[in-house]
């Protein structure tokens, strides 16, 4: 393993410092997208980026805003070069960026990747326990569950995902784990909507991959 040289630790770190374009209270490093920086020569610099899913249409976006703040800096040759492997996961989101994620009225993705065997709720759509408010609307084909995990045969209407490990979605408002899912997509794809039945204020949550 090759160890990086201080001017590249903090080239990275400058690249780092990019906020996320989708969820600007992020930057790229809190967000943990920028695997690494490599210099070569003087003044050419290539960075490693990796999407938070395979085509995020934000990848563009940051791309353009890190060869500008390196640019910025002094570096006249930027290259940003995509990497997939490792994938990206919710577990490369720092703890301050949960933080932050909660003080902007989101609530994070639940520590660690579900393992084990998909279990589905079939009729409510609270995480807690109790009875649920109704069915939730029957995902549009082809469209996946929430956070990502996969339904298994005659999931219908009101089904939700869940996994061995995974604590209920708690409201980033008041705190409480008694939500339900509206909508397994939000205003972005990695966030899902749903509604605090304590404080009754809707919120996103940003879904475990």
């Amino acid at each position: 393993m090759v160890t990086a040289t201080a001017l590249e630790e903090e080239l990275r770190r400058l690249a780092g410092s990019v906020p996320d374009p989708e969820l600007p209270v992020l930057t790229l490093d809190e967000l943990g997208v920028v695997r690494a920086v490599h210099l070569h020569g003087t003044d050419a610099v290539e960075v490693e980026l990796t999407p938070t899913y395979t085509g995020c249409p934000a990848i563009e976006a940051m791309s353009t805003d890190i060869e500008r703040v390196l640019h910025e800096h002094g570096i006249r040759d930027v290259s940003v070069r995509t990497v997939l492997s490792p994938a990206w996961s919710t577990d490369d989101i720092s703890d301050e960026g949960r933080r932050k994620l909660r003080e902007f009225g989101i609530a994070p993705p639940r520590g660690g990747r579900p393992t084990g065997p998909v279990t589905l709720s079939l009729g409510a759509t609270r995480t807690a326990t109790g009875t649920g408010t109704g069915p939730a609307p029957a995902p549009a084909p082809g469209t996946a569950p929430e956070a990502g995990l996969a339904a298994g045969p005659g999931a219908g209407p009101g089904a939700e995902a869940t996994a061995p490990g995974l604590e209920p979605v708690r409201c980033p408002l008041c705190g409480s784990a008694d939500t339900e899912l509206l909508s397994r997509f939000s205003s972005t794809a990695c966030k899902a909507l749903r509604r605090c039945l304590s404080c009754r204020e809707p919120f996103d949550h940003f879904k475990e991959l």
